[in-house]
């Protein structure tokens, strides 16, 4: 399916928030998506991912994750000083300010006159995974995906320490969970941990774990993994897909 793309400006707390908004090009109203990147915010492998989700038939709006802190139209390198430079970003980014921005999204996904505001879902990349785990605490949010979502367990994520896996129980929609084998920043404690809270708290959900590193989905990365990154989309595709169906 063919997209149209666009940059739309929202103000949360009297900063300037660009949000990426990937729509399908077919007149419709088809289902919303709030998309949150990696922590080099949106560049061109977040964009790539974007576009690639939208072309399945949903309306996919990214945030710059860190508009407090960073300029309009940023993008952070992803080497050794764009890491450590995201991390800062995040550290420097309250836990109550990221919850703001989520909420101003998904009110500006429902408005869109593209969206079924019936359909809303999240999802996101490492910190960005951590963060649509928060967004599934909106009753709206029915489907989300978390790929090798960062700091759930330990509560890292931003300013201070996240309660993210005590409010397990607020989720009402359903949930898949990439994991990477290899990946050293969630260990096997940290993923049974994860899994374990989803279903003491009754959560329907999925966890999938690939032979493969952390941002094995990113594609201009040494860690990315075409094979394996194939089989995730696909998983994450029919997953979305067997919520929403067709728009």
């Amino acid at each position: 399916m063919q997209i149209t793309k666009r940059n739309v400006e929202l103000r949360v707390d009297d900063s300037l928030m660009r949000v990426y908004v990937a729509t399908p090009k077919p007149p419709g109203r088809y289902p919303g998506i709030i998309f949150y990147s990696d922590i080099y915010q949106l560049g061109g492998a977040m964009l790539r991912a974007v576009n690639y989700l939208a072309g399945f038939g949903y309306v996919v709006a990214a945030p710059e994750i860190f508009h407090r802190v960073e300029p309009v139209g940023q993008v952070i390198e992803p080497d050794d000083i764009g890491r450590m430079r995201g991390n800062d970003d995040a550290r420097r980014t309250a836990i109550s300010e990221y919850d703001a921005d989520c909420k101003a999204v998904l009110e500006f996904i429902k408005s869109d006159a593209s969206v079924n505001f019936e359909k809303i879902g999240a999802f996101g990349f490492c910190i960005g995974g951590h963060l649509a785990f928060r967004a599934a605490f909106q009753s709206e949010v029915k489907a989300t995906v978390c790929c090798y979502p960062t700091g759930i367990p330990s509560g890292k994520l931003g300013a201070t320490v996240a309660d993210s896996i005590e409010r397990c129980n607020e989720i009402r929609g359903e949930m898949l969970v990439v994991f990477g084998a290899q990946d050293p920043h969630i260990p096997e404690n940290d993923r049974q941990t994860i899994i374990k809270s989803l279903f003491n708290a009754g959560i329907q959900h999925k966890v999938l774990l690939y032979d493969a590193e952390h941002t094995f989905m990113r594609d201009d990365g040494y860690r990315y993994d075409s094979e394996q990154s194939t089989l995730a989309w696909f998983e994450v595709i029919t997953f979305l897909k067997r919520i929403f169906g067709n728009g």
